[in-house]
């Protein structure tokens, strides 16, 4: 079991930037492929970044690519999402996930782990 616990959200201008964070404990952090997802209300989850065991390769949606950067100290045991540039379309719940790698990545079906989630707000 790995157990996923976010933080770093909270309400920022346009403009802004916020770091989340994603601590895990558990079964060894550094077996998994992590992802990054995010959730508005009324809408499905969908894939925001992810990166693979090691942190060589990285993965990014059209939508926050350039502007956000995914990265993970797997001694900490902790992943990072690092967002600027933040645009109100932005405004979500944000929640990490750790599975062992797939191609289908970009889906919430390929992450065994989740967190709860940390809300990110965005003001016009």
């Amino acid at each position: 079991q790995v157990q996923l616990v976010e933080s770093g959200g909270g309400l920022v201008q346009a403009g802004g930037s916020l770091r989340l964070s994603c601590v895990a404990s558990g079964r060894a952090f550094s077996r998994y492929f992590m992802g990054w997802f995010r959730q508005a209300p009324g809408q499905e989850r969908k894939f925001v970044a992810g990166i693979n065991w090691s942190g060589g390769s990285t993965y990014y949606a059209d939508s926050v690519e350039g502007r956000s950067t995914i990265s993970r100290d797997n001694a900490k045991n902790t992943g990072y999402l690092q967002m600027n540039s933040l645009k109100p379309e932005d405004t979500a719940v944000y929640y990490c996930a750790a599975g062992y790698y797939s191609s289908n990545y970009r889906t919430t079906h390929s992450y065994s782990y989740w967190g709860q989630g940390t809300q990110v707000t965005v003001s016009s």
